[in-house]
């Protein structure tokens, strides 16, 4: 090994057609089409299909993608009962990441890996996700599960199974603009994890379990969690500058602000901002659009010099809990969409595989000799 980047910061580990990211420039592309108009014109669904296809949609073919999906919804028996049979107190990103791995359990070809078999099976956990959620948060509520609605598209069936009724267009529009906007977003943590693990020729079971794992830390997509942690602890908007400034003062991070990649702003985040805005007025929420507000005007002044802008998972935060989502249905959702981004990186990866195998650079001692047991 030539050189070493501590965190592989600035090392190039795979090539993809998927995503495309200028941090300095603050552009996010999916097959080259802006994220932008993906996140004003396209559905979550199309968007998979463009990353699983390479490009996008005809109707029929779109019609007949959404169709699949929706005939997924309804998990197996095997699988509806250990979501019943889950611990009320457990987080649900440790349902899911038990559970994404328990479908390989009841899979008659688990170990398959030729790219039809990858899709097939993504397109089932694309499909269950959102309904082993819902089943989920029943389950710990204690109240009636409610069945999937194949007439509904992804992101309306989610709200409508969490809820019991069906979204206003407002709330489903803004779910399944959030869900496009996680797809995918280059070699992340996570997507790393999964191509590593699907490059040893393993399963996508382990290899999206893997990658959930990765998701929920707080430094990765656990990180929307600690922003709406944040707002409630600011009790009014006018409060929230001298929140803010504590913080900066005994130099902790504030949640939502800063990115490995982007040292503009997150193409992402300005959709989302715009988002936020709309739902908190619809919902009764503006208080909490203020705070978040105020909160970027102090952070522009203070660190916008350094790079320091806000991320994806600052304005996600308002605009999930204006949607009704629990706080730890946060990073799930999170999961949700980045199903179709790891599964089209997986594809991606088996189409030209090589085995992850990346050097270390090793700093411990040499020629130390075995003390024995008599005189230590």
């Amino acid at each position: 090994m030539s050189s070493y980047s501590k965190g592989l910061e600035g090392v190039i580990a795979a090539e993809t057609r998927l995503s495309f990211i200028d941090g300095e420039k603050g552009v996010l592309e999916y097959l080259g089409i802006p994220i932008g108009e993906l996140a004003s014109h396209s559905t979550f669904e199309e968007t998979v299909f463009l990353l699983w296809n390479g490009r996008l949609p005809s109707r029929d073919e779109l019609d007949a993608f959404n169709a699949e999906i929706r005939r997924r919804y309804d998990p197996s028996k095997e699988i509806a009962r250990l979501v019943m049979e889950m611990p009320g107190s457990g987080e649900p990103m440790h349902v899911i990441r038990t559970l994404v791995s328990a479908f390989g359990l009841f899979d008659p070809s688990p170990n398959a890996i030729d790219l039809p078999s990858i899709r097939d099976k993504a397109l089932t956990l694309l499909a269950q996700t959102p309904t082993i959620l819902a089943y989920f948060q029943h389950h710990r509520r204690g109240t009636a599960i409610v069945l999937p609605d194949r007439s509904l598209s992804l992101a309306e069936n989610f709200l409508y199974m969490l809820n019991g009724k069906r979204p206003t267009p407002t709330m489903a529009k803004a779910l399944d603009v959030c869900l496009v906007l996680h797809t995918d977003h280059g070699l992340n943590n996570s997507t790393f994890s999964a191509r590593s693990v699907i490059s040893t020729e393993s399963d996508i079971y382990s290899a999206l379990s893997a990658a959930v794992g990765s998701l929920r830390g707080p430094l990765h997509g656990g990180a929307n969690e600690g922003v709406m942690k944040m707002l409630g602890q600011i009790p009014t908007v006018d409060s929230a500058e001298a929140f803010i400034q504590d913080k900066l003062a005994r130099k902790e991070k504030i949640p939502g602000f800063g990115h490995r990649v982007y040292k503009s702003y997150d193409p992402r985040a300005s959709y989302l901002k715009v988002l936020a805005r709309q739902l908190a007025e619809d919902t009764g929420n503006r208080d909490l659009y203020e705070k978040s507000a105020r909160i970027e005007a102090v952070m522009d002044r203070e660190k916008a010099a350094k790079g320091i802008y806000p991320n994806v998972d600052f304005y996600s935060a308002t605009t999930y809990h204006c949607i009704g989502l629990p706080l730890d249905l946060f990073t799930p959702m999170f999961v949700v969409g980045r199903i179709g981004g790891w599964s089209a990186h997986l594809l991606e990866q088996l189409a030209d595989n090589r085995l992850f195998r990346p050097g270390v650079l090793y700093t411990g001692p040499h020629g130390v000799r075995y003390t024995p047991m008599s005189e230590r």
